[in-house]
């Protein structure tokens, strides 16, 4: 999709909450930024959605986010690529994948955790990626899963 949206509800408030519940999601299809991100926010969490990975790394900065929820396979970019530049930014924000199909979902999973032993040989180093969230999903069960990272330590 061409099509750049940009769904923040939330002002431009930059500072990361002192709740811990912004999050940036990043779907290149439309319904679902909004679905998820009306779902989420009625649920007491702040979101920023992007459909172009590219805008969305274009405007992310570091210590902003609690948690990023990307989808795996979108246009320009596609979601591990997305990881892979957010990490040079910022190491320490929480991130899930998203991905609508079961190969899709198997494959990231495996390719990540392979890349991340590559890349953190030291246990200590490592950080926990093991969010893989398949769709579809109801708004409830994701409110439980971010719910379960965000508690998580890593």
């Amino acid at each position: 999709m061409s099509n750049t949206e940009n769904y923040n509800n939330n002002g431009n408030n930059n500072n990361k909450d002192d709740d811990n519940n912004r999050i940036l999601l990043v779907d290149d299809e439309v319904d679902i930024t909004i679905v998820y991100t009306m779902g989420l926010q009625d649920n007491g969490f702040k979101v920023d959605a992007f459909n172009d990975p590219l805008q969305a790394l274009s405007d992310f900065k570091s210590d902003i986010y609690s948690l990023v929820l990307i989808d795996y396979k979108m246009p320009k970019m596609n979601g591990f690529e997305l990881y892979q530049e957010i990490r040079k930014v910022d190491t320490r924000v929480k991130i899930c994948f998203i991905t609508a199909f079961d190969i899709y979902h198997g494959e990231i999973k495996k390719g990540l955790l392979n890349d991340l032993n590559t890349l953190h040989q030291d246990k200590e180093e490592r950080p926990d990626a093991e969010c893989f969230i398949q769709k579809p999903i109801d708004i409830d069960e994701l409110v439980k899963r971010i719910k379960v990272e965000l508690n998580s330590r890593y």
